[in-house]
């Protein structure tokens, strides 16, 4: 008892202090941070389970469930962003989805992590969201990060083609997120979001095979849960906070922790180059993380040296 009072006056300080303000910008970071690490956790259940042909099914069935729990869950629907953020969603899902029968897994993943450099400018577009020198620097980094870490890519295809404007919906979705999150309820994106990225997924099904086992209904079951309505709420609760730009940073510890699992379920191993990849991404969310206190620091350093 006396520890956990201790704990709470502790707590009670943290929260009133004059950093409160850094408080709140490593709560989101954390936050976001677990966001790709339930990302991950699906990547080598996919592998497991999942066939191409029964792809498009199960993405209806989890985006389904996840509708359904939503709109019994929360009161609260914005019709309008929702369905905005859906068919974005389903479309980007899409994209990628049959992108990949035309092209290989790790040239798939490489294009897709072309979200990143796209989330500036599309976030500068949109919300006028300039990129800080720590932002700046580390772009290009998670890229090399990203091409070391898939091996790279060579040729261009229709696959490929397909893959790169999912990328591009996958960053519009996320600079989305932040935007409409802060004019509704975080909770209020998600139902109709659901809803409308299961419509488009089971539309365009048709060669698809139905015959879903007991592993892949489990599968959709916990990715409706936790990969879809518990990452989605936590994305719009905390991307307004820190902004897109440091959001798709965080983000690239997707691939990262989906090669953790993978080496540790799946009995995956990383190459030489890989490790140097994934390293230099971890550098890289590190460094995102306490951005705004580097940030704070050149500024300071700078308008020193101008007296």
């Amino acid at each position: 008892m006396r520890l956990k009072f201790e704990l709470e006056i502790w707590y009670n300080i943290l929260k009133q202090s004059s950093n409160m303000g850094e408080y709140r910008l490593i709560k989101a970071f954390l936050w976001l941070l677990l966001v790709t690490v339930i990302w991950g956790s699906t990547f080598p259940i996919h592998k497991v389970v999942l066939t191409d042909l029964q792809t498009l099914p199960y993405l209806f069935i989890r985006f389904g469930i996840a509708a359904v729990l939503s709109f019994v869950i929360w009161k609260k629907h914005s019709f309008k962003y929702g369905a905005t953020l859906g068919v974005i969603l389903g479309l980007a899902h899409a994209l990628q989805t049959y992108g990949i029968n035309f092209t290989d897994a790790s040239k798939s993943g490489f294009i897709t992590s072309l979200y990143i450099p796209f989330t500036p400018i599309i976030s500068y577009l949109i919300e006028k969201e300039k990129p800080n020198f720590i932002q700046w620097l580390c772009f290009p980094l998670s890229l090399l990060g990203s091409y070391l870490l898939f091996g790279g890519i060579s040729g261009f295809n229709f696959g490929d083609f397909l893959t790169f404007l999912g990328a591009v919906l996958f960053a519009v979705h996320i600079v989305l997120i932040t935007k409409f999150s802060k004019v509704v309820e975080e909770s209020s994106l998600l139902a109709y979001q659901f809803l409308f990225a299961a419509i488009i997924n089971v539309s365009i099904s048709f060669n698809s095979s139905w015959k879903l086992g007991a592993p892949i209904w489990l599968t959709a079951i916990y990715t409706a849960i936790a990969a879809t309505i518990v990452v989605n709420f936590l994305q719009a609760r905390y991307q307004k906070v820190i902004g897109s730009n440091s959001t798709v940073l965080i983000f690239i510890g997707e691939p990262i922790f989906a090669s953790l699992f993978s080496f540790i379920f799946l009995g995956e191993r990383f190459s030489a180059l890989q490790m140097i990849g994934a390293s230099i991404m971890i550098g890289v969310i590190i460094l995102t993380t306490f951005s705004y206190r580097v940030n704070k620091y050149l500024k300071k350093k700078i308008n020193l040296n101008e007296l």
